[in-house]
């Protein structure tokens, strides 16, 4: 019988904290969420391994450092509503809402916001809610929010994911450049966005988040 336990312990010991992430909300998230549980059952032998996760095309579950280290920079308070964008099976949503008052995970296919959900509330998170729609609208029923976390790379983060970023709220995002890609958190403030660097870090560019393609004559 796998120890997934074990295993949990192990990432967070030579992936998570190796990485300078030392908030304890955090490593009790990370200690605390079976990964192996919001995997698809075909890949939980490979829950812990310290690279992105695929779970669909083009899609992954980031590894734990990448998420981890996103999770610092963002700071995330108790009385957040934030907004995981693109969370696949739940997982990142379940973090999440160990750190926030309240977490809305989007997810673009039905079936896999549905199953997301299900394993949520077997994992007792009542604190979250999984919504399907298309990733680049955002959910802003939901919204504003003081965090926005998106679970993949991105060239281009679509207006109306901004618009539903309150003032003084955080975004996350892995930005591609070229072969390369570096983690930016982005802050609100006064109506306008100010990005900074705090990693290097990419992931496949989510559908609806790839730089348009200019066509010359």
């Amino acid at each position: 019988m796998v120890d997934y336990a074990t295993r949990r312990t192990m990432m967070v010991d030579t992936q998570v904290r190796p990485s300078d992430v030392t908030k304890f909300p955090i490593i009790q998230a990370m200690l605390t969420v079976p990964r192996e549980q919001f995997v698809p059952p075909s890949r939980r032998e490979a829950a812990y391994v310290g690279d992105h996760l695929p779970f669909a095309p083009g899609r992954v579950i980031l590894d734990p450092r990448t998420f981890a280290k996103l999770l610092d920079a963002l700071d995330i308070q108790p009385t957040d509503c934030v907004l995981d964008l693109g969370c696949g099976w739940g997982y990142s949503t379940a973090v999440l809402a160990r750190l926030a008052d309240f977490v809305v995970g989007l997810e673009d296919d039905a079936a896999r916001a549905e199953a997301a959900q299900a394993l949520l509330s077997e994992n007792g998170t009542d604190n979250a809610a999984v919504v399907a729609g298309p990733l680049a609208e955002g959910a802003p029923r939901s919204g504003p929010y003081d965090v926005i976390v998106i679970e993949g790379g991105v060239e281009t983060v679509p207006q109306p994911i901004l618009a539903q970023l309150k003032d003084g709220g955080r975004i996350a995002c892995l930005w591609s450049e070229g072969a390369l890609g570096v983690a930016r958190i982005g802050h609100q403030t006064g109506g306008a966005l100010h990005w900074r660097q705090v990693f290097n870090g990419g992931a496949p560019v989510l559908p609806g988040f790839a730089r348009a393609t200019a066509f010359a004559l």
